[in-house]
């Protein structure tokens, strides 16, 4: 089970911090992502990492505002949003799978998904 935390309201600007976890389990092994979703639209990539190896991949539309880490002690990871804009309010989803074999930013391959949290920017 996927945990998401930190969302809330910011102002243009601003930064935030989002947080998934996973409750019960460890993330080894997994590419762990998150995606966003306004209302209407499909849900969107945003940013991935490999657990094992660290590397990452990011959106055009996030990168060098956007920051994934993992923290293996608290088995969490941690997507640091800066220079946050209006269009990036969305809620937020983590998603995780250990059977895809690249960075993948396609929504259909993560088996595992969490409820979401709420990003609103204010302008």
């Amino acid at each position: 089970q996927l945990v998401e935390s930190g969302g809330g309201l910011v102002q243009a600007g601003d930064s935030l911090r989002l947080s998934c976890a996973a409750s019960g389990d460890t993330f080894e092994g997994f590419n762990v992502a998150w995606f966003r979703q306004t209302p209407g639209k499909d849900r969107q990539f945003v940013a991935v990492i490999n657990w094992r190896f660290g590397g990452t991949h990011y959106a055009y539309s996030v990168r060098g505002r956007f920051i994934l880490t993992r923290d293996s002690a608290e088995n969490r990871v941690w997507l640091h949003m800066n220079a946050l804009q209006p269009e990036d309010t969305a809620i937020y989803y983590c998603a995780a799978d250990s059977s895809i074999a690249t960075l993948s930013d396609e929504a259909h391959e993560y088996e595992y998904w969490g409820q979401g949290t709420q990003v609103t920017v204010s302008s």
